[in-house]
């Protein structure tokens, strides 16, 4: 009897997420005895994130940046990411060109469409500060679905973007973008997004993880080698409105295939280094806090990551 994995998304299906759907189409999963099911967010209006549904057991896997699993685990819930979909960050925060904000330190008094999740507006003020502003912006709560409509139509001045998705979506519009890239202002950024599981579920489940990585893997690999037929691929397979624009989805999926394998070809490997930078950047800036409030002087990062599902999985499944 096959295992049931129920994988809840970041966002609607989109060109991060091609890998999983082309495992799924390709059989990938079935054959390593899964049945995959996706959880768009959109089904339920985007009422429950998709790392609360792993803590609350209504999915298995969840897709989520690593500020999730930080702030799941600093209230005693033992998430950890077990892979990473994209081998290094491809978001920023974003401007029209129009608006003659340029730099992070001019969002100083400007209106930013927060997607209302736990550390984001403390990162915000921290790349304002980086700049030498004051760091003392607007917090708009969007909705998730709204928020580049907002940005294109001025309601706000300035978003956290995918470059490969609405920065296409902007290049095929003609809409001229600022694109302030966190590393450029010393924001050592984590992963993003990871796949997130409970610790308690994947240390009784291990052979499916595996599995589960080891078919995924290979259908990260063949976006990465074909991707115009991947782009076909996930429209068909995800079948889902935002996807209906194939020349859109040709050209992310063209640029964001640039980014899923790491310098050794790996798929979905994480380096500590990068979990270390970006753990200890919080900390040093006092965003940290336990249950209680009280601030966080030191965290272990390897109980919020490992790669250990990977370790015996051979990269040999070929699609």
């Amino acid at each position: 009897m096959n295992t049931t994995i129920r994988l809840a998304l970041d966002r609607t299906p989109n060109t991060n997420h091609t890998g999983f759907y082309v495992a799924f189409a390709k059989g990938a999963y079935q054959r390593a005895g899964l049945d995959v099911e996706f959880i768009s967010p959109d089904q339920e209006n985007y009422q429950t994130a998709p790392a609360r549904r792993v803590a609350q057991s209504d999915a298995h896997l969840a897709i989520t940046p690593s500020e999730s699993v930080i702030s799941y685990q600093t209230n005693g819930v033992p998430l950890v990411a077990i892979a990473t979909l994209l081998a290094r960050d491809v978001s920023a925060i974003m401007t029209l060109k129009e608006s003659g904000i340029n730099r992070p330190k001019e969002l100083d008094g400007k209106v930013y469409a927060s997607y209302g999740a736990r550390y984001e507006e403390d990162i915000i003020r921290q790349l304002i500060q980086n700049d030498d502003g004051r760091g003392q912006f607007v917090p708009h709560k969007s909705p998730w679905a709204n928020i580049w409509r907002a940005l294109v139509t001025r309601e706000v001045d300035a978003a956290w973007c995918w470059l490969t998705w609405e920065g296409v979506k902007a290049d095929i519009d003609g809409i001229d973008l600022n694109q302030f890239l966190f590393d450029e202002y010393e924001i050592p950024y984590g992963y993003n997004p990871v796949l997130t599981v409970h610790r308690d579920w994947a240390e009784e489940n291990t052979d499916a993880l595996r599995a589960f990585l080891e078919a995924t893997a290979a259908g990260f690999r063949f976006a990465m080698k074909n991707p115009d037929e991947s782009a076909r691929i996930l429209m068909k397979t995800a079948n889902h409105p935002s996807l209906t624009n194939r020349n859109f989805v040709e050209q992310s999926q063209q640029m964001v295939s640039g980014y899923y394998l790491d310098g050794e070809g790996n798929w979905g490997f994480m380096h500590r280094t990068i979990w270390v930078s970006f753990v200890n950047w919080m900390i040093r800036n006092r965003m940290l806090t336990d249950s209680q409030g009280e601030l966080i002087q030191r965290m272990d990062v390897d109980t919020l990551f490992t790669n250990k599902y990977f370790e015996g999985v051979p990269a040999v499944i070929r699609l």
